[in-house]
């Protein structure tokens, strides 16, 4: 058959060849799973970390504004023309469109 190599043998051979295919998948699994996804929160968790007033950002939400301060958890942004400023969790903060040191 196709799959002879995987059926048991007289000699009990084939129960360290599951062993062996299921820690094959996990590393599989790992490698294209896990760790990329792992290596995204870094990105993300350092983004959030590194940023500055006057850096323009897009939050989880949608909505689109200056940071005006930085406390240690809360950002307060500015948005519109009309200054409305908005309170947000640092963990809210999606992406930063444009770095402070780019907008001047």
């Amino acid at each position: 058959m196709f799959l002879n190599f995987l059926e048991e043998t007289p000699g009990g051979g084939g129960g360290m060849m599951t062993i062996i295919i299921l820690a094959v998948m996990f590393v599989a699994m790992y490698f294209f799973m896990i760790r990329p996804q792992k290596k995204h929160e870094r990105e993300v968790n350092a983004m959030r970390s590194n940023l500055q007033v006057g850096d323009e950002v897009t939050t989880i939400g949608g909505v689109i504004g200056k940071i005006v301060s930085i406390k240690e958890e809360t950002v307060l942004l500015e948005t519109g023309r009309d200054k409305v400023r908005i309170r947000f969790l640092r963990s809210a903060i999606r992406s930063v469109d444009v770095k402070a040191e780019d907008a001047e």
